[in-house]
């Protein structure tokens, strides 16, 4: 159902056909209303300015399903984003020390990081911008070797997609998933934002190439569906929290670093009350931090707490997904 449309939003209606009509004319093109609001502090914005901003993309029905597979209480869904260097390299920063850290991931971490998941026989999903896989392509092979994890689409260069224009967004993302597509050998169906930045043009463009699922935003602890200016798309969030991020807190050169043991208990406390409220944990790591010597340890601890309660089902956000899909009735 639509919005109902207020007097506010009815006049803003009129105001960007008068300014298309003009661009016509004079030949230009015509610009969106929020640009042309842009100037206009926050507090002198219309409703309908205030409407358009938040609507654009926005929560819908819970997916939560009243039970996860083999009648599980609790859904545990791990994450690795293995950005490598492109964390530097996207700002143009070719520092060799830099380069050297992100090189970690690839050369050290992601092996510690598959060891621990083969040991536990825990499956995972793993992003990655289409750069760090082509840098260091035997990751490719690496993560599809026991056959239980999922490779996902996390940029090109790990771009902002925020500060650029649709078409080169666009093409960034279909270079992504050409890419991906040939060094995996299947087309990727997941799609996490570099840095969780959509631009007013990101969820169009997902569901114009067909993704099954986006893991970027953080709306509900629980799975939805994704709307688009009040209607819903059939495209599902697996959402994702900055408090359930390690990037932010196990990278020492931050000004939100955190002792990896406060960390630890921050998600033990977490999984804790998805279990009791029955709906789903989503963590979110970087194999160059959490492949850490002194970090790998403390995901090894959370996982043995999260394995010494029953009913706990761990699975790839493609498989957690099919799963509320079929039971939402969604094709």
């Amino acid at each position: 159902m639509s919005p109902v449309m207020r007097p506010s939003m009815v006049d803003s209606s009129f105001t960007a056909i008068a300014l298309a009509l003009q661009c016509l004319v004079l030949g230009a093109s015509p610009q969106p209303l929020v640009a042309q609001q842009e100037d206009v502090p926050p507090w002198r914005w219309s409703e309908a300015r205030v409407f358009e901003a938040v609507e654009r993309v926005r929560a819908g029905r819970s997916l939560n399903p009243d039970e996860w597979p083999d009648g599980s209480r609790v859904a545990v869904l791990l994450s690795f984003d293995v950005d490598n260097e492109t964390i530097w390299l996207r700002n143009g920063d070719t520092n060799v020390g830099g380069l050297s850290q992100g090189e970690y991931g690839s050369r050290v971490a992601l092996g510690r990081v598959l060891d621990l998941l083969d040991e536990f026989e825990i499956p995972a999903s793993f992003f990655g911008p289409a750069l760090s896989f082509s840098l260091a392509p035997q990751m490719i092979d690496a993560i599809q070797a026991s056959g239980m994890h999922e490779l996902g689409i996390h940029g090109w260069i790990h771009e902002r997609n925020n500060q650029l224009p649709r078409d080169e967004e666009e093409r960034l993302l279909r270079m992504a998933v050409e890419r991906m597509t040939e060094l995996m050998g299947e087309r990727p169906v997941g799609y996490r934002a570099p840095s969780w930045n959509f631009s007013d043009a990101t969820l169009d463009l997902l569901l114009d190439m067909g993704f099954l699922y986006d893991s970027s935003l953080m709306a509900d602890d629980r799975p939805y569906e994704l709307m688009a200016a009040g209607q819903p798309t059939g495209l599902v969030e697996l959402p994702v929290d900055w408090i359930l991020d390690d990037a932010p807190l196990f990278n020492p050169l931050g000004d939100r670093y955190a002792n990896p043991r406060e960390v630890l208990q921050v998600y033990k406390d977490e999984f804790d009350v998805a279990y009791e409220e029955g709906t789903m944990f989503l963590l979110t790591m970087h194999p160059h931090y959490i492949g850490k010597r002194s970090r790998i340890v403390i995901l090894r601890e959370l996982i043995e707490h999260m394995r010494s309660k029953p009913g706990v089902w761990f699975g790839t956000h493609r498989e957690a997904v099919e799963w509320v899909k079929a039971r939402a009735d969604m094709p």
